[in-house]
């Protein structure tokens, strides 16, 4: 990908890229807070120092005549967080009780939700929300999606602080690596690496 691009553009990729894992890992910290353990729960438990973020650039023109209306069908994300930025409010919808949900997000705001090692770590008490990309027509969308995840050999399963006699464990454990693996490293397809986590 960034042979196609200028200096210039690499440049400025590297640094969102650099910003954004910034965010991320301080995201991290309020979170563990935020479940009521120190700031660096979710770095240790997911190792973050070696984490694997991947990240994909998506370009929908106008004027593009697919067969759907669908420019990424539903899917989950793997990883702890996914994060997004896009050029266009519109376009990401969230699944809510059955429902599509078009999501509200002014152009270039920066999108952040759950993924499903999250999920998986906190026994369900966070939930990785599916989702979609729909298309319109009228407006080129440009977004750059990042999965932020944990080290790849990092083993994730439920945390001992989430399991106890009236939760037990809702998820098998399984090394980040290896989920991805059995999940065709994350084919968008509708599938998802929860769904082969779930007990």
């Amino acid at each position: 990908m960034c042979g196609t691009l200028s200096y210039l553009e690499r440049e400025a990729l590297e640094d969102y890229y650099q910003r954004n894992r910034e965010v991320i890992i301080n995201l991290a910290k309020v979170v563990s807070k935020t479940l009521g353990f120190e700031e660096n729960y979710l770095e240790k438990e997911f190792e973050l120092e070696t984490g694997a973020d991947v990240s994909a650039m998506n370009v929908y023109p106008p004027g593009f005549k697919p067969n759907t209306q669908i420019g990424l069908p539903a899917h989950y994300d793997p990883g702890y967080f996914g994060s997004l930025i896009q050029n266009v409010n519109g376009g990401l919808q969230l699944n809510y009780k059955q429902k599509w949900i078009n999501l509200d997000m002014p152009s270039n705001a920066f999108f952040i939700k759950i993924g499903d090692h999250a999920e998986v770590l906190t026994n369900g008490k966070y939930k990785s929300p599916m989702h979609r990309v729909i298309l319109n027509n009228e407006v080129r969308r440009i977004s750059v999606a990042t999965v932020h995840g944990p080290s790849l050999d990092t083993f994730v399963k439920p945390g001992p602080e989430f399991v106890g006699e009236s939760h037990p464990p809702a998820y098998r454990g399984m090394i980040y690596k290896d989920s991805l693996e059995a999940n065709g490293y994350h084919e968008i397809d509708g599938k998802s690496c929860i769904a082969q986590l779930r007990l």
